[in-house]
This record gives C-alpha cells, sequence and structure tokens, in this order.
C-alpha cells in the first residue's frame, strides 16, 4: 500500500440523497437531524451498489504526483473564515489518484445545503492542463483550528481518499491514518475498499471546543453512516459512532482500522543501509484487554507477510503507537519522526469476542503504509442487519494509561554467537524509581526454544530499567513473552514478539 496511494478513490452518490445541484432529489423535507444520514445508509443499504462514477475532465484524468501537488486550495475562500468561529474547512480538487467524487454539505439551524465546488477557489500553476469549468464536486476535505496559537489556524485533520483520515495533536506532524472500516484485508481475493462518499459538516457556533462532522460510506457488502466529533488540543479525540448496514453476510470486517509505516528500527533493520537509526510513523502494537491485561508488541518489517490475532473479550483499547519521541533516534531533519502522533482506540461499550489482528507487510521503502491493525468481531456482521458500534480515538503523544505499570520503550535485537539473539528491552515507569534491585524478576517465555541468562538491571541512562536475555533460532519463527515482577506483583506490562528469521 502505497502512501500516496492510500485512495482508491470515492464515488458519486446514488439518487436517494440530499444534494441540489448535483441532480439528486431530497430525501425529505423535515431537514437534517440527528438520524438523517443513518437512514440514508439504511436506505442506501437496501437498494444493489453501485459503482463509483470517475468521470472526469479530460485536463484532470492523466494528472501526475508532481500535477495533482501543484493544486492548491486558496485559504482566503475557506469555510467559515472571516466569521469568528472556531473551525474552518478546506477543500481538495479532484484528480491523480483521488477521481471519486465526494459531496460536502455545511448543516447550520437544522438544514443541510451543499458545497458547490468553483474553479476559482483553487491555485491550478502552470503544470496543470486546462479543463472546463463544470461542476466536479470535491475530492474530501480538512479542518483547521488555532491549536498551537490563539491567532493561526493549524490543519487538524484530513479526510481524503477511500475511507481514509488523519488527524494531529498540538505541536505534531501527520503520520498513520484511521479508516471508516475494512473489508477483507488480507484475503487472497483481495480487499474491498469502502469509500466516504458525502459528508455533512456542521457549523460550529462561536467558542466552541468541537465540531461535528457526519459521513456516509458505501462499498459492495454494506452502506455504514459516521458521527464524528473532533475536539482539537495536546491530544485530538474524536468520538465515532458507526452503525453498519451489510447487503451481504460480512465474516472478516475490521472495526476502526489503523495503518501505518514500520521500515526499521533497533529490533529489525537487517539488511539496511541508511544513515538513520530508526524509520517509523509507529513502533509498537500496544493492547489493553478484557483481562486488565496490558499488552506490548513491537512492529517489525518481515521477510514474509504476519499477521497475528490477540483473541479478546471486551477489549478496553488497543492502537498503534509512537513511543519513540527523541530526534536523536530518528536522526531526520525533514521527517520528524519524533513527533508523529500515536493512535489509541477506546471502544464504548462491550464489543463482545473478536480479535485485535495485526498485518505487518514486507517493504523494501518508507513510502510504503506497511502496518495495519483492526478490531475483527468472532461473529459475521449480518446481512440486513444494522449493527452499532461506539468508539474514541485518541490522537496525541501517547495512549491514556489505564495503570501504574512500566512500559517497554526500547527493543533491541542482535547476533549472539551461532544461532542464537540476544534481546534488550528497556523499561519506563514511575513504579521502578527507587525499588530494590534484589527484589526483580523479568519473566521471559518462548515457543520452540531456549531462553538462557535472563538479567535485569537499572538503567542509569534513563532512568528505567533494562530486562535482556538470549534465545537460540533454529530458522523459525519464535513467539517471546516477557514482563517484569516483584515477588508475585506484575510491575511491567507484557512483551509479546514474534521472531522470524
Amino acid at each position: 500500500m502505497n502512501r500516496r496511494q492510500l485512495v482508491q478513490g470515492s464515488a458519486v452518490l446514488p439518487a436517494l440523497l440530499l444534494v441540489s445541484r448535483s441532480g439528486f432529489a431530497a430525501a425529505s423535507d423535515d431537514g437534517f437531524g440527528p438520524s438523517t444520514v443513518r437512514d440514508l445508509a439504511r436506505m442506501l443499504a437496501a437498494k444493489p451498489h453501485e459503482a463509483p462514477d470517475e468521470k472526469l475532465p479530460s485536463g484532470l484524468k492523466d494528472l501526475d504526483y508532481d500535477q495533482y501537488r501543484s493544486i492548491r486550495f486558496l485559504p482566503e475562500r475557506a469555510l467559515w473564515r472571516g466569521k469568528n468561529l472556531p473551525f474552518e474547512a478546506q477543500f481538495f480538487h479532484r484528480g491523480f489518484f483521488y477521481k471519486n467524487r465526494v459531496t460536502i454539505f455545511e448543516v447550520a439551524d437544522g438544514k443541510a445545503t451543499e458545497l458547490k465546488y468553483r474553479k476559482a477557489d483553487f491555485f491550478f500553476g502552470e503544470k496543470v492542463p486546462a479543463f472546463e469549468d463544470v461542476d466536479l464536486g470535491f475530492a474530501g476535505f480538512r479542518i483547521h483550528a488555532p491549536m498551537n496559537r490563539a491567532d493561526y489556524y493549524d490543519e487538524v485533520c484530513v479526510f481524503l481518499g477511500a475511507s481514509y483520515f488523519r488527524a494531529v495533536a498540538k505541536g505534531q506532524t501527520y503520520g498513520l491514518s484511521a479508516r471508516g472500516l475494512s473489508i477483507d484485508t488480507g484475503e487472497a481475493k483481495g480487499e474491498e475498499f469502502p469509500l466516504f462518499k458525502a459528508f455533512w459538516l456542521e457549523r460550529p457556533v462561536p467558542g466552541a471546543t468541537s465540531m461535528v462532522i457526519h459521513a456516509l460510506l458505501d462499498s459492495k457488502s454494506c452502506a455504514a453512516s459516521y458521527r464524528f466529533t473532533v475536539r482539537p488540543g495536546e491530544t485530538t479525540v474524536f468520538d465515532v459512532e458507526m452503525s453498519v448496514y451489510p447487503r451481504v453476510e460480512m465474516p472478516r470486517a475490521g472495526l476502526a482500522p489503523m495503518t501505518s509505516m514500520f521500515f526499521y528500527g533497533p529490533n529489525d533493520r537487517n539488511d539496511i543501509d541508511d544513515f538513520r537509526p530508526s524509520v517509523h510513523d509507529s513502533d509498537g502494537l500496544a493492547i489493553f484487554n478484557g483481562k486488565g491485561e496490558s499488552l506490548w508488541r513491537p512492529l517489525s518489517n518481515p521477510r514474509d507477510l504476519q499477521i497475528s490475532t490477540f483473541q479478546d473479550l471486551n477489549p478496553r483499547g488497543f492502537g498503534l503507537m509512537q513511543r519513540e519521541r527523541n530526534f536523536f533516534a530518528y536522526q531526520d531533519l525533514e521527517s520528524s519522526f519524533e513527533k508523529r502522533p500515536s493512535l489509541w482506540m477506546e471502544p464504548i461499550g462491550d464489543w463482545g469476542d473478536g480479535g485485535v489482528v495485526l498485518f505487518e507487510i514486507p517493504t523494501k521503502e518508507e513510502v510504503h503504509d506497511n502496518i495495519a491493525a483492526f478490531w475483527r468481531p468472532k461473529n459475521p456482521l449480518q446481512a440486513k442487519g444494522e449493527h452499532n458500534y461506539t468508539y474514541r480515538l485518541h490522537w496525541g503523544p501517547d495512549s491514556p494509561k489505564p495503570h501504574s505499570l512500566a512500559r517497554f520503550t526500547r527493543s533491541g535485537i542482535g547476533a549472539r554467537g551461532e544461532d542464537a539473539r540476544l534481546f534488550v528491552l528497556d523499561l519506563l515507569g514511575d513504579n521502578l524509581k527507587g525499588i530494590d534491585p534484589a527484589g526483580v524478576k523479568g519473566v521471559v517465555t518462548a515457543e520452540k526454544s531456549d531462553v538462557k541468562n535472563i538479567v535485569t538491571q537499572p538503567n542509569p541512562y534513563t532512568g528505567g530499567w533494562r530486562l535482556s536475555f538470549q534465545c537460540q533460532v533454529k530458522g523459525e519463527p519464535i513467539e517471546l513473552r516477557a514482563f517484569l515482577t516483584e515477588g508475585d506483583k506484575p510491575l511491567s506490562e507484557v512483551w509479546v514478539y514474534r521472531w522470524a528469521p
């Protein structure tokens, strides 16, 4: 998955939508209410799926990356500019990989009004061929708000391409992405990419600290509605209300999916010739499971596709984290990987039986998003039904801390003689400060391998602790598990890892 190709596009809405100039009939004369988009999704799912319309003027059909990048929305034309409101919206032009039309509405005073495409709202530059001025709709949008300074509207989040969206917190730069829904990810027949087809942006009131975005999603298998309440800040929070209406049974739906990039790090940099010590948007998958156990799985860039499933009942949260926040771990002045956000998903209510699924895809370039994680329910989403989920997304420097256990911050792996590997794990936590070293024990288990030379010791350079051990390797994957204890009391979360040759 190329991060320049995250999008398979979006499509023209069926005739049931509340659109005017696009030629669609109004679904109701009662205005826009809390159930409007949910009702539209239900109606859409009752109809056969229509393939997206990608028709564009000839000048826009074959834009390359640089041509598309030269098209800019004029900031002075932003929605709500000059109205003394706490949010503004800017829009993306169609073209390049973003061929599918997205229809966008403003909601105010209980009414939804379509936002009209105007060619004059964009700067095109000399590289973009001339094209006729027709109603094109949009490819997506981004929201701005005064997050870092009171006198400047920073970019907070972007909805662009298929069902992808990204956000940042104060002082951060864009990194990993979330999606509305994943379908058949990793299946031999190919993945199905749902599309956000329309958005409704609620006009914020003066002084508001949040804004509401509604979205309609469609695909061959289902339709769905979303209500995002976005709150920018030190951590930017999305409250998400989702209703899914399957056209067919969906045994491999992925809820709250997120995608990221892991090229290499101290645990996995074989055959990498690069001046930087690490390159990644996320360095690990964190899980807080229904049993109250915290797991930390460092990410890897495997030689072969790796799929891991962490079975659970009523998960309390999971996320792709960027725990390493030190510039010197990356040494990249342009990419600023240390400023990339972590993304934590917190279910609201019980999600039942299922598992957190992690995909690690081999890549030889950092431009590819090769990591995916999502929740897969144990039971299929039934056709003709309604499946409702509510969850909270935390974009920021860290995940909410459910307890005071120490966390793993770095996983280093290297050769130690023939057919052996040395694992060196660093931890940080207030509960480790001032503790008697004689009482600290490292517990390490491995499937199909012998573990020896387990050592725990304070790390005076980090103010934390270090756990190291050796493991025999014989050319096949090994599942590892490690944590610190003091007597019967756990001191740390649980480190889980799959070492593969």
